[in-house]
């Protein structure tokens, strides 16, 4: 359980603006879901195979006394993780983590935000699909340029993206402004009849997680999928500004 925990952290607590999921698990399935607070970006996640400790409707909150639990050398080797549930009228409810060190002197536990209140803060994301535009692997170097840029205009929080020659250019600020642009990805199949302004932050957040990323644009939406030793995590930013070229 402490590999599945540190791989749902490491992919949503990093990014900074995830900060409650909702667990949603079966005997055959076992599935993650989020929204950021400006409900930007949506996540859906869902694990290769079900997490056995895991049961029923739970939500994840205070993520960042989780990832210090999981971080903290006490519990490093041989610690003893328990998912501890709640008797409520016959049915058992998940309840908390309990985190015990090899010795039994250093325990915390981690609470649950219950099945009632995760239900009213997060909807499972039912993704009924898109006609994506241009779909593409993107490269490491691609991914080095864009922290590049970024730098250059660190004022900027966000970036233009639109396609030009069978291109997929990403450009910085305008012409009233220090302006920079390079291209992300070239010889792209497809086009984007819009130009798009998407945040740097979460963008760059995403692109540095560990995992096989792949993308793809539809004029639309950007669909982000990156796929973790354990979990497969997809990113949706469903609701971008734009402006017609």
């Amino acid at each position: 359980m402490k590999d599945i925990l540190q791989d749902i952290v490491a992919h949503t607590h990093a990014l900074g603006s995830l900060n409650l999921l909702k667990i949603t698990a079966t005997s055959t399935d076992t599935t993650i879901d989020s929204i950021t607070d400006d409900r930007n970006i949506i996540l859906y996640a869902k694990t290769h195979s079900p997490v056995k400790e895991f049961s029923g409707v739970f939500g994840m909150g205070n993520l960042d006394k989780l990832n210090l639990h999981l971080k903290n050398p006490e519990y490093k080797e041989n610690a003893t993780l328990n998912l501890v549930e709640e008797d409520r009228n016959g049915i058992k409810y998940p309840t908390y983590i309990h985190f015990e060190n090899q010795t039994g002197d250093f325990k915390n536990d981690y609470r649950f935000v219950n099945k009632a209140i995760i239900e009213q803060k997060i909807k499972n994301a039912k993704f009924k699909g898109a006609t994506w535009d241009i779909e593409f692997t993107p490269s490491i170097a691609s991914i080095a340029r864009l922290k590049l840029m970024s730098a250059a205009h660190a004022e900027e929080p966000t970036f233009n993206v639109f396609t030009h020659a069978n291109n997929l250019i990403f450009s910085f600020g305008d012409t009233t402004t220090h302006a920079g642009q390079f291209v992300f990805e070239s010889n792209v199949k497809g086009t984007l009849k819009k130009t798009w302004i998407w945040p740097i932050s979460e963008i760059q957040s995403i692109l540095n997680l560990n995992g096989d990323i792949f993308i793809s644009i539809s004029d639309t939406s950007l669909l982000s999928l990156l796929k973790s030793i354990s979990i497969v995590f997809v990113f949706l930013f469903s609701i971008l500004i734009l402006f017609s070229v």
